[in-house]
């Protein structure tokens, strides 16, 4: 048996957490009906938990309100506790916290708050502030929030003295990180100086050396239509087996997510979703995203194919 850390506790999140997608209609409204059927269908073929309005949520393509109507609806639907972490953060403060709230009050167990990300090369101080000031405005003891490292998007990353004055000031409050840096060397690093944070890795191509370093999981994009073989390697790694074949697992895991990369991901996925489910809505994208051109869709799909991935 792998030796858990403390942080993997059941009750709290750990494993394999979806980016999920988010449908849109063809009016390019967010369609809440596919999103839960979508989450659902992650929930019982391998995911964990469920990180929607990320990144690939396409959150900062949404207003407030339709983020709100988003989180109601996945509330009525029954998803709460450690399966779920919304994405919360925004360029104004007070968006964060009418965001946060709600995730609060539909019993998400934490929230995923990038920082404020359109005025580029602020301090540590700023941040800190930023940070601050949403957790005292939100105000509920029940808030935990996850860092979201992403600097490749946001151009604004969290340093590791940042994280620290932030784990001393709120050390209840601040709960875990997504290191979406891509870089192993500062995720591993997270997890040996900061031993009571939860931190995730942004993409299941790190899954395995991270929860060798004392890392809790992934949020990742691709757990999507890779949900099945990520969320196995997770049950092996917390179960009996031997290195060689975690190692194996993971190469394997690996091999799918590089070839997802070679195409334009949200729409490539989305595409993935339409035809796995026969509906062809799913592979809207609201703009600045547009639609895999007919010829990439089916190159797309012959690579799938050839890769050998089928979704259940």
């Amino acid at each position: 048996m792998t030796e858990q850390p403390l942080a993997a506790a059941e009750s709290e999140p750990h494993g394999v957490y979806a980016a999920a997608l988010t449908p849109v209609d063809d009016d390019l409204a967010p369609d809440c009906a596919r999103l839960v059927r979508h989450c659902r269908w992650l929930l019982d073929n391998g995911c964990n938990g469920l990180a929607v309005l990320g990144t690939t949520g396409e959150a900062n393509s949404f207003s407030v309100d339709e983020r709100l109507q988003i989180l109601d609806a996945l509330g009525e639907a029954g998803f709460t506790g450690a399966e779920l972490i919304p994405g919360t953060g925004c360029c104004a403060l007070p968006d964060s916290v009418r965001l946060t709230r709600r995730a609060i009050e539909i019993g998400a167990a934490g929230v995923l708050m990038l920082p404020p990300f359109y005025i580029k090369n602020v301090s540590d101080d700023g941040l800190f502030a930023s940070y601050a000031e949403i957790i005292e405005r939100v105000g509920d003891d029940r808030l935990r929030v996850y860092l979201y490292h992403f600097p490749q998007m946001s151009a604004t990353p969290l340093s590791h003295g940042l994280i620290e004055r932030l784990l001393k000031a709120y050390p209840l409050t601040v709960a875990g990180i997504k290191d979406s840096s891509g870089d192993l060397d500062n995720m591993t690093a997270m997890a040996r100086n900061f031993p009571a944070l939860r931190v995730f890795s942004g993409t299941e191509r790190f899954l395995a050396p991270m929860l060798k370093a004392g890392g809790v999981g992934c949020i990742s994009a691709g757990a999507n239509v890779l949900s099945t073989p990520t969320g196995r390697l997770y049950d092996q790694w917390r179960g009996e087996t031997d290195e060689a074949e975690i190692d194996r697992m993971q190469e394997e895991v690996t091999r799918l997510r590089l070839m997802l990369e070679g195409f334009p991901m949200i729409a490539a996925m989305k595409a993935m979703v339409a035809r796995h489910t026969g509906d062809d809505a799913w592979a809207n994208v609201r703009p600045p995203l547009v639609k895999l051109a007919p010829g990439v869709v089916s190159n797309l799909l012959k690579t799938v194919d050839q890769a050998g991935l089928v979704l259940p």
